[in-house]
Parts: structure tokens; C-alpha cells; sequence
């Protein structure tokens, strides 16, 4: 079974990408919107047991706008933007015993100032992104 858990800041406009996938997905999908303390859904993750835990957050990779990647383990602490309370490696390495495989998907903001709503890039990836969890082919991502 397949969780995705979305992380991220939605009053810093694309910094919440990760909140709106969860909560889009919620209906069809595991899905938790952990915001900026994902720490707090270790619990429910663990006792959920799932086979593949998907972990989605805005990342600065220095790509374009809206560009999504699978991030590798040793990267995240280099992209991830720090809105939340521990580091996601942290976290994945504390949940790692537990799950086969953590996935870590970054999505490239073009702002993370002040507001509310994705830019269009972003939610456009986000949409994208949102199909690929839905159709189960999570797995185009790897090579990008």
C-alpha cells in the first residue's frame, strides 16, 4: 500500500504544494498533510504500515518552476526549503526501519513568499504530479 504524506508551509504560497497533493488525494489514496510538523504523523504512518511511503515538499534544486524530481536520500537536506520543524531526512531516516521504501518528491517553487495558492507553474506540476500518484506511475519520475 501506497502513503503519501505532503509537507509544507501553505501561507508561503508554493511552499504548500506538498499540502495541496495530500489533500487532493486524500479520497483515493492514504494521505496524511503533515504542514510544517510532518514529525507528528509518525504514529499514524507506522501503524498504517505501508509498503511505500511517498513524501512531497517544495524543493529548491535549482530547476524551473514547477520541475518535479525524486529525491535521492543524501539531496534532501541540500534542497529542502526548512519550513518545517525537523529535517526531512530526519524524519525518513526515523521512519526507515519501519517502511520498505520512502520516496522523497521535490516540487521547484517559484515563490515561497508570503501568500496563499500555488503560482501557476506549481500547480500545473502539482496536477501532473497528482495523475502520476493516481494512475500508479510514480515510477516515471526516477531519471528525470
Amino acid at each position: 500500500m501506497m502513503l503519501i504524506l505532503g509537507v509544507g508551509n501553505t501561507l508561503l504560497s508554493d511552499d504548500g504544494a506538498g499540502c495541496y497533493i495530500a489533500e487532493a488525494i486524500a479520497d483515493i489514496h492514504p494521505a496524511y498533510n503533515g504542514g510544517t510538523a510532518p514529525e507528528n504523523f509518525t504514529a499514524p504512518i507506522r501503524r498504517a504500515a505501508p509498503s511505500l511511503l511517498v513524501i512531497v515538499d517544495a524543493a529548491a534544486m535549482g530547476l524551473p518552476a514547477g520541475s518535479i524530481r525524486i529525491i535521492p536520500p543524501e539531496k534532501i537536506d541540500d534542497t529542502s526549503i526548512g519550513t518545517h520543524m525537523l529535517p526531512l531526512s530526519h524524519l525518513i531516516a526515523y521512519l526507515s526501519p519501519d517502511i520498505p521504501e520512502i520516496l522523497f518528491i521535490g516540487i521547484e517553487p517559484e515563490t515561497i513568499q508570503p501568500g496563499v495558492g500555488l503560482s501557476p507553474a506549481v500547480q500545473e506540476a502539482a496536477d501532473r504530479l497528482l495523475d502520476l500518484l493516481q494512475m500508479g506511475e510514480i515510477r516515471s519520475l526516477e531519471g528525470l
